[in-house]
């Protein structure tokens, strides 16, 4: 096994934070990320940066974390009780993007490393991480981009990565009390170790890397699109089914809580305005009724538009 550098996944952690920030500035053109510095108690801590009310993001958080502590958390020992009682350090880089315009999708992006060691024992550590696209109004150019890229990122690890870990993302972000996936999917994985240390830290760069390459170019035909009313409502509405997975579902969301994690750093994923209404369904054949018709798995790199026989 290739020997574990802790430091430099650190330094490409928080080398990422910043191209991501300076990306989204120079998209935004108007508003900055504002920096919060933040220390846990039990150990670690954090640099987390939210820019809000922007020309075209309406909230747009990164943030970076490096937190440890003598025994890992329900969630992540649930299914690994190999690591009950093991001391451990986890960190990453976690993002969430909402814009104004309702045209332009939401994304989301991490990347991170866990490490658990014990004395005597051969320290057990992984890789996890990916990129989502939850979109209002797909037009699915923006989706195509988006998995070409994903698998632009996959591509020098084998040929059949990127089709597992968007598998794995299709199946992740799903929503069972809802039947629909969250968005239009992307990339996925966790557990990474069985290639070693150096390919497995490669790949988390590749994907890390490969984020901004699929979400800027997407931002930038959306987001001076005309919008009204209407669009707007259909946005906060939808918005709602990101805050149900988020809180129901995400293994971040949930490690972050029951770790002891800083609070308002592990819930700026969550849209700053949102609705939720009973029961309700779009016209037939309405520009929002097509959205549905992408909520479940696709194989974006063959697509066809089937909406009309769906």
């Amino acid at each position: 096994m290739n020997t574990i550098d802790i430091n430099a996944v650190r330094d490409y952690l928080l080398e990422l934070q910043d191209t991501i920030c300076a990306a989204l500035e120079a998209e935004d053109d108007s508003a900055i990320f504002q920096e919060d510095n933040w220390e846990r108690e039990e150990g670690g801590g954090g640099r987390t940066r939210v820019l809000t009310d922007g020309a075209v993001f309406e909230q747009a958080g990164i943030n970076f974390s490096q937190v440890h502590g003598a025994s890992l958390p329900a969630s992540a020992t649930a299914h690994r009780p190999e690591l009950a009682g093991r001391s451990f350090q986890a960190m990453g880089v976690s993002l969430v993007i909402h814009p104004h315009n309702p045209y332009a999708p939401t994304s989301h992006a991490n990347v991170r490393f866990f490490i658990a060691e014990q004395d005597g024992e051969d320290p057990i550590w992984w890789f996890g991480g990916g990129f989502d696209l939850t979109p209002y109004y797909l037009d699915t150019e923006d989706a195509i981009h988006w998995h070409r890229t994903a698998q632009a990122a996959c591509e020098p690890f084998g040929p059949t990565v990127y089709e597992k870990y968007k598998q794995w993302c299709d199946e992740y972000f799903y929503l069972k009390h809802r039947q629909e996936t969250r968005g239009v999917g992307g990339l996925f994985f966790d557990d990474l170790n069985e290639w070693g240390f150096e390919k497995s830290f490669a790949f988390m760069q590749s994907v890390g890397n490969h984020y901004i390459e699929a979400y800027r170019p997407i931002v930038n035909r959306r987001k001076n699109i005309e919008y009204g009313e209407r669009q707007r409502d259909f946005q906060l509405y939808r918005r709602g089914r990101y805050v149900e997975f988020n809180l129901v579902y995400d293994r971040g969301t949930l490690f972050g809580l029951q770790s002891g994690g800083r609070t308002e750093s592990i819930l700026m994923s969550l849209p700053p305005l949102v609705k939720w209404r009973y029961n309700w369904q779009p016209q037939a054949d309405s520009e929002e009724a097509k959205l549905y018709h992408y909520l479940k798995p696709i194989d974006w790199m063959n697509y066809t538009d089937q909406t009309d026989t769906d």
